[in-house]
């Protein structure tokens, strides 16, 4: 059999763009998105993202060009996630709640050709090209025209746009040719990291392994066709854990809106059949907390989190409510989910609070990844599966990313010889091979010599009948070196703020005494970043200025 090699007809390079062309001939006359008053279908998007690849083309962009989008979930999002690449180009989808500095800075860093600006940002942009250094080129920009009537009303832009969003689609050709991939390693996505435990780093990711993720996280969570799909995480983080392309693969209906609190996302549930949607730790805690939304669900409504690991009480309490709870663990690097807590029928015969748990893990590998496993980080030798040694969470698979933008040490440093990518993330490996995560490396607290789990205390923290959220870090102590330090916030409904003392006892009686927080500080809202994580990095900070605790030799 050695003459049977690759040929052209087999070899193909793989893309998530090519879902867009299927779902245009299957699902051609149903909705593929909504927005307000707007609503296009399947033909409708496939119509308008080969126009919007036409007109980049045409201006001179192509491979190998960095194509930038800040905005929040809306339409022009979604379609660019398929345009920029039908161009031959690579999508860069920006945090919008990064400041003008950083935004500077990224956008230097990326060479960006061209930037499409939300009319919320404009005077952010305005403020971060201002920033530029003289020697460098700004990117041309394009406006995206809002008609949203409720939008506050922004001043004047100084900066020159070349075009909107809607004129730059016009110009383009519906017949376009899209520009297919030479190689399945050809970059698609340039996406960098949320920078809570560093600087933020450009990941970049090709065609192939984006088309394994979009495929393995769509059997993962065993999605129907034409799925209705809310979207409450924000597509630039992971390109939306790759769901853009998913939904399209399937036929899905995306629900786009700007921002949302409980009151909104209820509400499009009841209007649109929401039938599926993602977020982090934080959306779960905010639809279960919400004092106006506690009825059950007419019809259940799956909802995927990841991010950060869930606290049980807030899986308990969001499945009370007719939500179907799935777990899953995923980093920019992975380009989505990649581990998930698959569930096993007799599950569903323990107690409620014991269910919580075992769906607080992150779970097993998915079907598309090749190995995952938790490793000493010394040795590099697989840890016990006893659900107690910690080490580090490795990963191994077809959508591991190309590697980091212009940053060849930190690519080698998490890539191994041995063919492991390094997380930087601690977890354990229980008997059944159902991986936890139990903290990010430089949130490990060091107490006496003790390593301190935060996420164990911030489990029990969650229980206290008051606290809303939870966040503990490191504080300096003069005798044991760091003393767990708490940040939490209340409930609305909370009549009585409990004291410190209070809440110190509290989880006196649940924890070790080494693991129970020293110090308790109550907080409006807790720093996070645009996906929902706590920003422990600032709240580090803060206990830092706090000094060392004095009175904590327990």
């Amino acid at each position: 059999m050695d003459e049977l090699r690759p040929r052209p007809a087999n070899s193909h390079a793989l893309t998530p763009v090519g879902f867009l062309d299927r779902a245009a001939t299957v699902y051609g006359d149903c909705s593929s998105i909504i927005y307000n008053n707007i609503s296009y279908t399947w033909s409708q998007t496939r119509r308008r993202c080969l126009q919007l690849a036409s007109s980049l083309s045409s201006i001179g962009l192509n491979k190998g060009h960095v194509v930038s989008i800040l905005a929040p979930n809306i339409p022009a999002l979604y379609e660019l996630h398929f345009a920029v690449p039908m161009a031959g180009a690579i999508l860069n989808t920006l945090n919008t709640r990064l400041d003008a500095r950083t935004i500077s800075l990224l956008l230097c860093h990326a060479e960006t050709k061209l930037l499409f600006v939300d009319p919320m940002s404009v005077s952010l942009v305005n403020e971060a090209i201002s920033l530029f250094p003289s020697s460098t080129r700004p990117p041309l920009l394009v406006l995206i025209a809002d008609d949203d009537e409720l939008l506050p009303q922004q001043p004047s832009p100084t900066i020159h746009f070349y075009d909107t969003y809607e004129g730059l689609l016009e110009k383009g050709d519906p017949a376009f040719n899209w520009i297919r991939p030479k190689n399945d390693f050809d970059p698609i996505v340039l996406n960098y990291t949320s920078g809570t435990t560093s600087s933020p780093k450009g990941v970049v990711h090709c065609h192939r392994g984006l088309f394994i993720v979009t495929l393995d996280s769509l059997v993962d969570w065993s999605f129907p066709k034409q799925p209705v799909f809310l979207w409450t995480l924000p597509m630039f983080h992971s390109n939306g854990w790759s769901y853009p392309w998913g939904m399209a693969a399937v036929g899905g209906t995306n629900i786009c809106l700007r921002k949302f609190d409980a009151t909104t996302i209820y509400g499009l549930i009841k209007k649109y059949g929401v039938t599926h949607m993602c977020g982090a730790p934080v959306v779960l805690n905010m639809l279960s907390n919400s004092p106006t939304n506690m009825e059950p669900l007419k019809n259940p409504v799956h909802i995927i989190t990841a991010g950060a690991p869930p606290p049980a009480t807030i899986l308990s309490r969001t499945e009370s409510l007719g939500f179907v709870v799935g777990h899953g663990y995923g980093l920019t690097e992975t380009g989505g989910i990649v581990v998930s807590c698959a569930w096993k029928r007799q599950w569903n015969l323990f107690p409620a609070t014991e269910r919580a748990k075992l769906k607080a893990r992150q779970g097993v590998r998915t079907v598309g990844m090749t190995e995952v496993d938790v490793v000493d980080p010394v040795t590099g030798m697989s840890v016990k599966r006893d659900g107690l040694t910690q080490g580090e969470v490795v990963l191994r698979g077809g959508c591991i990313m190309l590697g980091y933008l212009k940053d060849p040490v930190a690519t080698v440093k998490c890539m191994t010889e041995n063919g492991w990518f390094c997380t930087g993330d601690v977890g354990v490996m229980h008997r059944d091979g159902y991986l936890e995560i139990k903290d990010r490396s430089k949130d490990v607290i060091i107490s006496g010599g003790e390593n301190l789990s935060s996420v164990e205390v911030e489990s029990v923290l969650y229980t206290f009948p008051d606290i809303n959220e939870a966040a503990v870090v490191a504080r300096p102590d003069e005798f044991w070196g760091e003393t767990p330090c708490a940040f939490v916030t209340l409930k609305e409904a909370c009549c009585k703020i409990p004291t410190e003392k209070e809440i110190i006892e509290y989880c006196r009686g649940r924890l070790p005494h080494y693991m129970v927080p020293k110090t308790v500080v109550v907080k409006e809202e807790l720093p996070k970043t645009s996906t929902g994580k706590i920003q422990k990095a600032v709240l580090r900070d803060i206990a830092k200025a706090m000094g060392s605790s004095r009175a904590s030799r327990m």
